[in-house]
C-alpha cells in the first residue's frame, strides 16, 4: 500500500509538469504569432506610405512638367523672382511702375522702418527680410490687387501679406509722421505763400483744406452712415495741402456721410489755426493791414478769420443768372484756382497709391491708418523728387470721382467772428479788384 501511494504521487507530479510545459509552449506560440502579425502589419503600413509618397512625387512632377510646357514664365520660382529678378534685374522704370518710388527711396524707407519691422528667425522658419515685407505692402498699396495674387507673386501666405500691410502702415504712422507730416516752420510758411502766389495768383495763403473719400465695401453695421453725397460708400478724410503739394495734416476715419464742417471743428487743425499755428509770430502786412496767413477751403467748410471760402451763390441755376457781384465772382474765380493745389495733390496721391482710388476691401479698422500712411508716403516721394508719370493720373481721373462742392450743402459763417471773417474776405476782394484794374 505504501508503494502504491508513492507511485500515485509521482504520477500526479509528472502529469502536472507535462500540463504546465504544454501550456507554456502554447502561450509562447501565441505570442510569437502575434509578434509576427504585428511586424507584418507595420511593414505593410510603411510600404503603403512609401507608395503614396512616390505616387504624389510622380504626380507633382507631371503637373510641374505640364505647367512648365504651358506657362514658360512660371519656370522662375517665387523666391527666385524676388531675390534675383526684383533685387538685381529691376530697372529704374520697373521700380517706379511697381512700387511707385525709386529704388533709392525704397531702401531709405526700409532703413527708416527697420526698428519696427525687423523680425528674428525661429527654429521653425526664417523671418522675412524687411525689404521683402515693405515690397509686399507697397505692391498692395500701389495696385490694390487681391492678397492671393500678391501671395503667389512673392511666395508667401495670404495671411502674411495682410500682416505685412498692417504692420507697415502702422510703422509708417508711428515712426515717420513726426518727420514727414509736421507743423511747418516760418521759413516753410513763407515758401508756401510764395508758391501759392506764383502758381495760383492767390496771395497771403499757405495751405488748402480739402476732403478725400475712399471707397469701401459695405459695412456690416450702420452702412447708411458711410453713403457720401455722391451716393457711394466711403471713408472721409480731411487733408491740409501746402503750396508744395505736400500734406501738412490728415484727419481720417470718418464715415462718408459726415458733415466736413463737423470734422473741421473737432479736429486738431481747428485748435491749431485758432491759435495762429499756420502763421509767423509777427503777422505779415497785407493791403496795409497786419494779417496772419490764411487757409483756403471748399464751400462745405464755414468761413473763418483764418479760413477763406467762396461766396455762396444760392440763386444760380440753368435758368437764373448768378446773384453775386462782379468782385465776388472774381474772388470765387481766384479761389477755384487756389483750390487746384489740393485737387492736384489728391489726384497725385490717388494715382500713386491706387488703394485710395479703387474700392478698398480692407477692414474699417485698417483703412484710416492706410490713408494716413499713403499721405506720408506721398510726402516722402515728393521730398525725394521721385518721378510721377502722367499715365498714372489718367487711370484714376474717372474712377470713383470725388464728390463735387455742389453736392454739399452750403455752410454759413460760424457765429464766433462773422464780422472779422467777412472783413478779411472783403480785403481779398479789394486786392483782386485792384489787380483787375
Amino acid at each position: 500500500m505504501e508503494h502504491e501511494e508513492q507511485l500515485r504521487s509521482v504520477l500526479f507530479l509528472l502529469t502536472y509538469v507535462l500540463l504546465k510545459r504544454r501550456r507554456d509552449r502554447t502561450n509562447a506560440d501565441t505570442q510569437r504569432r502575434s509578434e509576427v502579425q504585428r511586424r507584418i502589419r507595420q511593414r505593410q503600413y510603411f510600404l503603403q506610405r512609401q507608395r503614396r509618397m512616390l505616387m504624389m512625387m510622380m504626380a507633382g512632377g507631371i503637373r510641374s512638367s505640364i505647367r512648365l510646357r504651358t506657362r514658360p514664365w512660371s519656370t522662375i520660382p517665387s523666391t527666385d523672382w524676388w531675390e534675383r529678378v526684383v533685387m538685381t534685374e529691376f530697372q529704374p522704370s520697373d521700380w517706379l511702375d511697381k512700387f511707385r518710388m525709386s529704388k533709392e527711396t525704397f531702401f531709405h524707407l526700409c532703413d527708416k522702418l527697420r526698428p519696427r519691422l525687423a523680425r528674428q528667425n525661429t527654429s521653425f522658419r526664417q523671418a522675412l527680410p524687411v525689404e521683402k515685407r515693405v515690397a509686399v505692402a507697397l505692391w498692395r498699396l500701389a495696385s490694390n490687387v487681391e492678397y492671393r495674387i500678391i501671395s503667389s507673386l512673392f511666395g508667401v501666405g495670404k495671411s502674411t501679406v495682410c500682416k505685412c500691410v498692417r504692420d507697415m502702415c502702422h510703422s509708417i504712422v508711428a515712426l515717420l509722421s513726426s518727420e514727414y507730416m509736421r507743423a511747418p516752420t516760418e521759413q516753410e510758411l513763407e515758401e508756401s505763400a510764395q508758391l501759392f502766389l506764383s502758381q495760383t495768383g492767390f496771395p497771403h495763403c499757405v495751405a488748402a483744406v480739402a476732403t478725400l473719400h475712399t471707397a469701401i465695401l459695405t459695412p456690416s453695421h450702420n452702412a447708411s452712415d458711410y453713403a457720401n453725397p455722391a451716393d457711394w460708400l466711403s471713408v472721409l478724410s480731411q487733408v491740409v495741402v501746402s503750396g508744395r503739394g505736400q500734406f501738412l495734416d490728415v484727419c481720417a476715419s470718418f464715415p462718408g456721410g459726415t458733415d466736413p464742417a463737423e470734422i473741421l471743428q473737432n479736429s486738431s487743425l481747428w485748435a491749431t489755426a485758432e491759435e495762429g499755428g499756420f502763421s509767423p509770430t509777427q503777422p505779415r502786412t497785407f493791403m496795409g493791414t497786419p494779417l496772419r496767413y490764411m487757409l483756403v477751403g471748399q464751400q462745405c467748410y464755414p468761413l473763418q478769420s483764418w479760413l477763406l471760402t467762396a461766396f455762396p451763390d444760392k440763386k444760380r441755376s440753368r435758368s437764373r443768372a448768378s446773384s453775386l457781384s462782379p468782385r465776388q465772382c472774381c474772388f470765387n474765380l481766384h479761389m477755384d484756382q487756389a483750390l487746384r493745389v489740393s485737387d492736384e495733390a489728391l489726384l497725385r496721391l490717388r494715382a500713386r497709391w491706387q488703394c485710395l482710388s479703387k474700392r478698398n476691401d480692407c477692414g474699417l479698422d485698417v483703412v484710416p491708418t492706410m490713408v494716413l500712411a499713403c499721405c506720408i508716403l506721398h510726402n516722402i516721394c515728393e521730398e525725394h523728387r521721385d518721378t510721377f508719370r502722367p499715365e498714372w493720373q489718367e487711370e484714376v481721373e474717372e474712377e470713383n470721382p470725388q464728390p463735387r462742392p455742389q453736392h454739399y450743402r452750403l455752410r454759413p459763417a460760424v457765429a464766433q467772428e462773422p464780422r472779422q471773417a467777412e472783413d478779411t474776405r472783403n480785403l481779398f476782394c479789394d486786392f483782386f479788384e485792384q489787380q483787375e484794374q
